[in-house]
């Protein structure tokens, strides 16, 4: 099935919340830094060329709303034309411009083109491990710095929904999501599905969006990508040693292969670090699997109760 248009990534999150200081100093110590802020909108970013990846607004605290990257501007007017809607200018940091929609469970879901980038902030040199019987890293020590984790990139996010199916049409449609792997309760029982971004014969991450079929709409969590193992590591220390509530990790998961470590903002929304997830293209089938595959862990600890508030 052909598709308006084809999304590139994801964008931003963004939520809303009653203490702007609050959120950016949980932020900080998770590895974003501020973008820009006002009296009543925080924008935070990663390490990457990203303008910003999250957006708090000072209100009641809860879920706003996604972004996604269009190819460019003349997408953003296909898919305006296509939905009655207007391309709009956009007053946050890159500027550019947007498109906002709405999905079928009353999400704001923005979609984006023309930002200016941001200059990427410095990561630490890549660090050589001696591993089997390689060893490159002779006559040196490793040693890693304390610190929040350097976070690269938004990476993907996950969404309750009222109807599995009817959502996933939808994102289908409009944007040009593919299945990776698709979540079943039993045969021919579909519960959801890992969506990623229909790059053709150039790699993407195994999943920008996943859609969870729960009959009530609701966000579930958000992934940021860190720079590598240890600074994953470090991070889960400094995070541990802040004061955050930590959720899920440290483990490797089985459906896109990351490893991860979840944890909660001021305010209980899940938020995740992870590194060295799967890369596919259009030459990689979907996939099927049950919920031991969704909920379990190569290594690590099983999936608490809480992964699935």
């Amino acid at each position: 099935m052909s598709s308006i248009i084809k999304a590139t990534d994801i964008a931003y999150v963004r939520f809303s919340a009653p203490d702007l200081d609050r959120m950016e100093a949980f932020l900080k110590d998770f590895g974003l830094h501020v973008a820009g802020r006002s009296e009543d909108t925080l924008y935070m970013r990663a390490n990457g060329p990203a303008p910003f990846c999250h957006v708090t607004h000072k209100g009641e605290a809860g879920f706003v709303g996604l972004g996604f990257y269009a190819a460019n501007e003349g997408d953003l007017k296909k898919l305006a034309e296509a939905e009655g809607l207007a391309v709009e200018a956009s007053d946050a940091p890159g500027g550019g411009a947007r498109v906002r929609l709405t999905d079928l469970d009353g999400f704001p879901i923005d979609v984006v083109a023309g930002q200016t980038p941001a200059d990427p902030l410095p990561l630490p040199e890549p660090l050589s491990f001696n591993a089997d019987d390689r060893y490159p890293r002779l006559g040196a020590t490793k040693r890693i710095a304390a610190g929040p984790s350097h976070v690269m990139r938004l990476g993907h996010a996950v969404l309750d929904v009222t109807d599995f199916r009817a959502s996933e049409a939808w994102y289908k449609a409009r944007l040009g999501f593919v299945t990776s792997d698709e979540i079943e309760l039993a045969p021919d029982a579909p519960l959801g599905a890992f969506l990623r971004c229909d790059g053709g014969e150039r790699y993407v991450d195994h999943h920008t969006l996943f859609l969870v079929g729960t009959g009530k709409p609701g966000f579930n969590h958000a992934a940021w990508q860190v720079a590598n193992f240890d600074d994953l590591m470090a991070g889960h220390s400094h995070l541990e040693q802040a004061g955050a509530a930590h959720v899920w990790g440290v483990g490797r998961h089985i459906l896109g292969s990351q490893i991860f470590d979840y944890w909660r903002d001021p305010w209980g929304h899940k938020v995740e670090h992870w590194t060295d997830g799967d890369l596919f293209n259009n030459e990689t089938p979907p996939g099927k699997a049950g919920i031991d595959a969704l909920m379990g862990a190569q290594w690590g600890p099983d999936a608490p109760p809480a992964m699935a508030e």
